[in-house]
């Protein structure tokens, strides 16, 4: 199960390096936001990939050692992207069905943005009964 999350967890990223790379493409920045209803958070934008690398990289501390609390640390590292993820989700969401302008977040392709979100979830339950499993040893 713990490989499983790491192949789940590579995948995830994938998936967010090809959003990432959609958004640049389409003139995305940190400047070339639309309105202020659909604009992603700077924090959120930094913060989101951030904790999912460092949460990788304890992962892979913990498949090294086998600590436990190397396992909940990087629980805890993907609990913090999986909320960033939720409020750029939501601002996503507004942008695109909302009454407010659309913005360069409008060429995610939808296929993309939910198999990112899908994958992600079942990371974080991987995650979570390896995490488990590793403390009763």
């Amino acid at each position: 199960m713990d490989l499983a999350a790491l192949v789940t967890w590579v995948l995830t990223a994938s998936a967010g390096l090809y959003l990432l790379v959609v958004w640049i493409v389409n003139g995305g920045g940190l400047r070339g936001q639309a309105t202020k209803v659909t604009r992603f958070p700077v924090a959120v934008l930094v913060g989101h990939p951030s904790a999912a690398v460092v949460g990788l990289a304890v992962w892979i501390g913990y498949l090294w050692s086998g600590a436990a609390a190397l396992a909940w640390t990087a629980f805890g590292a993907l609990l913090v992207t999986i909320v960033q993820g939720v409020l750029l989700f939501t601002r996503w969401l507004v942008g695109r069905g909302g009454r407010h302008a659309r913005g360069i977040e409008q060429p995610f392709p939808a296929v993309a943005v939910i198999a990112h979100g899908v994958v992600a979830a079942t990371t974080l339950v991987l995650v979570l009964v390896t995490a488990i499993l590793a403390t009763r040893h």
